[in-house]
């Protein structure tokens, strides 16, 4: 017999609040509670969107069957556990935690209890990603351009771990081949981590791709560049736009690509709870989320490393 998903949200700053309000506008999904450790920022989300408000993240638990966790990164392992371990499918947002061995723990006991646990690497469900998925064969080259201000949100990751992971997910998904090696530089700016990164990828099978990450920067831009043989792609991921050119008959083409906008977000909650309805795997799981997370954290390493952060 069909039914509502009951699912909640721990953590409703800016971003947890999105989480709560689009499960509130699913019509398969009854957003159940919230739980902050902000009691007040927790109940003005509850009365805005007409939902509970839980004493703790087991208590909201209970009730639930599905729970987005959007809390800081460091906080990921110690939250998701124990959710996992209640009989909770959890949607983690990115990054999945803060190093491997927390990865392994939480992707541990999510298959013990044969839960799901998505990841929220959101771009992977931009029309964008949808058209390379589909069209990108045999990339030779890559550059992957991820610029903003400096957010107003609170973040405890450097900029590699906030905003080039996004990308670095990607490329993996597109190349799939072993990487030989990274190389890595950034410097920190308005915060104790990096805040500007630039790494650049060689992967097995000849492919190379480079990574440019900023959060203070005076725009917005969120741009990949793919070229392989007889043609190139350039995709905006925040317009969720793009061109390709090639060449015909001697002639140099290029042509609009078509996308249909959507809102990422909601995609991803959606195909979240289509993988609790359906019982099927999330398209970014632990296993993926933990690749990109390995790369991010060498990438940090290095920055780190090279006396570019003190």
């Amino acid at each position: 017999m069909n039914h509502n998903i009951r699912c909640g949200v721990v953590g409703v700053g800016y971003l947890g609040e999105h989480h709560a309000r689009i499960y509130a506008e699913m019509e398969n999904v009854q957003l159940v509670g919230v739980f902050d450790t902000d009691q007040t920022r927790a109940e003005i989300i509850g009365r805005k969107y007409g939902c509970s408000v839980f004493s703790s993240p087991e208590a909201l638990a209970q009730q639930c069957e599905g729970i987005s966790v959007v809390t800081p990164t460091i906080t990921h392992a110690s939250i998701a556990i124990p959710l996992l371990q209640a009989g909770c499918h959890l949607f983690v947002e990115k990054p999945l935690c803060s190093n491997l061995s927390e990865a392994e723990a939480m992707i541990a006991a999510a298959e013990k209890k044969h839960r799901y646990l998505q990841v929220g690497h959101v771009e992977h469900f931009n029309p964008v990603n949808e058209f390379l998925e589909a069209q990108v064969r045999s990339p030779k080259f890559i550059t992957a351009d991820r610029l903003s201000p400096f957010p107003q949100r609170n973040t405890d990751v450097g900029v590699t771990l906030d905003l080039m992971i996004h990308d670095l997910g990607i490329v993996l998904q597109l190349v799939r081949s072993p990487i030989r090696s990274i190389e890595a530089i950034g410097i920190q700016v308005l915060s104790t981590t990096e805040d500007i990164a630039n790494a650049r990828l060689h992967f097995e099978n000849g492919c190379i791709a480079t990574f440019n990450a900023s959060r203070v920067s005076l725009k917005k831009e969120r741009v990949i560049r793919i070229f392989q043989p007889g043609s190139y792609v350039s995709l905006d991921f925040m317009g969720q736009s793009g061109h390709r050119v090639w060449k015909e008959s001697g002639q140099i083409k290029t042509e609009p690509i078509p996308l249909q906008k959507v809102e990422p977000l909601r995609a991803e909650l959606s195909a979240f709870v289509d993988c609790i309805v359906h019982a099927h795997q999330p398209k970014v799981n632990g296993v993926v989320a933990r690749s990109a997370l390995s790369v991010a954290l060498e990438i940090t390493r290095q920055i780190q490393a090279n006396h570019l952060v003190t």
